[in-house]
């Protein structure tokens, strides 16, 4: 294990300046795969390639998908299977049919379920509105220029719970809060109107506040260290030169996500807790505490990352998980999960529980699911619905491993992606 000394010079919006001598262990730990999570991100991956066909299908002015516009579209909706085979498990989602004109032709709409289901779903978008607009400018105001492309937007619909004509709906609702503008390039860029001090709390901040009231303490919002949540695999949690690493990290000030973060020395220690920092208040505001790590790489210039970043997923097992599930890399919060399930789940993530339910039943039951699942019993009702099945329900899900230590800056898991 080798030792690096940093000098950090801390620079934030209020404009002092501090120097500390840290020294801080500079260890990678090896990467452990935790069934649990792969699970759960096996089935929103069916979920979300599910929602997206449900979108198109909404979206065509015939009101439905015809075989061939779907046979390029596996790679699209992060499929492993063929989008034909893929969309014709689901029976109680899908309903498959003859083309009108070109009977050898197949098409595909929505069942009776499924456009209830769509509906109900836009039932709860309405209800969330305000949580999403917030959500979406606190994500403005992380980056540089407190504006992004709509391109860089658009895949991150499902993570962060936008509705599919957010780009029109929401803008138009509220002018005082977003805008479109032109870059120099023609590319259209969401831009804050105006900047919000009350949506300046992070996810972290938020946490120690709650956790300083339930000890009956006062919580500062200046303090200048806060604890990142740890969820170790198994086997790293106890290790006492994990624990000393730790430590030293959890005592560095921490910087908002929302601070300037221009003038921190990028090579420091406390830029590497920033960035830390940068990565969980984003997969925080996520409705399912994850996204693609392809997705964040495409976002670096914006939200002032070192450019190999992506590091610092294998370097903190405690806070962050990879996973290699359906042929891409996804990094999730592992804070945001417990015994499997998501911990305080956001109204979208329960109604997007329950159209798993749907598409789970479908597979069972086929022809028979309608009658198995009455609609106005299991999809009207604020019932739990358990998408991870019986497959894992333990908190603690991780395969076994033998301690190795890195001092280099390569991804581990390689940095292949979609």
């Amino acid at each position: 294990m080798k030792w690096k000394h940093d000098v950090v010079v801390v620079v934030t919006k209020k404009e002092y300046n501090l120097v500390q001598w840290r020294t801080i262990a500079k260890v990678r730990l090896k990467w452990v795969k935790n069934r649990s999570l792969d699970h759960i991100i096996d089935v929103q991956t069916d979920m979300k390639a599910a929602s997206l066909i449900k979108d198109g299908i909404i979206r065509s002015p015939t009101g439905y998908l015809t075989s061939q516009s779907l046979l390029d579209s596996q790679r699209l909706l992060g499929l492993t299977i063929p989008t034909l085979r893929f969309i014709r498990r689901y029976p109680t989602l899908f309903q498959e049919y003859p083309h009108p004109k070109y009977p050898s032709l197949r098409c595909f709409k929505l069942t009776e379920l499924g456009m209830m289901m769509h509906h109900k779903e836009l039932e709860v978008f309405e209800q969330c509105e305000a949580d999403t607009v917030e959500r979406l400018c606190r994500l403005l105001m992380m980056t540089r220029a407190q504006m992004l492309p709509l391109k860089s937007l658009h895949p991150l619909k499902w993570d962060f719970g936008f509705p599919d004509d957010f780009d029109r709906k929401l803008i138009k609702k509220y002018p005082d809060h977003l805008r479109v503008v032109k870059g120099v390039c023609g590319t259209n860029f969401l831009k804050l109107v105006q900047w919000r001090e009350e949506f300046c709390v992070s996810e972290l901040q938020k946490m120690n506040e709650k956790k300083s009231i339930e000890g009956g303490g006062e919580f500062k919002r200046g303090k200048a260290a806060l604890e990142f949540p740890m969820r170790f695999p198994r086997g790293y949690g106890a290790q006492n030169k994990v624990k000393a690493w730790m430590d030293d990290f959890q005592n560095l000030p921490y910087i908002s996500p929302y601070e300037d973060s221009s003038r921190i020395d990028p090579n420091s220690d406390l830029m590497e807790k920033r960035v830390v920092g940068v990565l969980h208040e984003f997969l925080g505001l996520t409705i399912f505490k994850k996204t693609r790590r392809n997705y964040l790489r495409c976002l670096r210039e914006q939200l002032n990352l070192p450019h190999r970043f992506t590091r610092v997923f294998t370097r903190y097992p405690g806070i962050f998980y990879l996973s290699l599930k359906c042929k891409t890399t996804t990094v999730a919060l592992r804070e945001g999960y417990q015994r499997g399930r998501l911990l305080d789940p956001h109204p979208l993530a329960r109604h997007r529980d329950k159209l798993y339910y749907l598409m789970r039943t479908g597979l069972v039951y086929r022809n028979r699911a309608v009658d198995v699942m009455p609609p106005h019993l299991h999809l009207h009702n604020d019932i739990d619905v358990d998408v991870a099945g019986e497959e894992q329900d333990d908190d603690d899900d991780d395969d076994e491993i033998e301690e190795e230590y890195y001092d280099d800056d390569d991804d581990e898991l390689g940095s292949n992606d979609d």
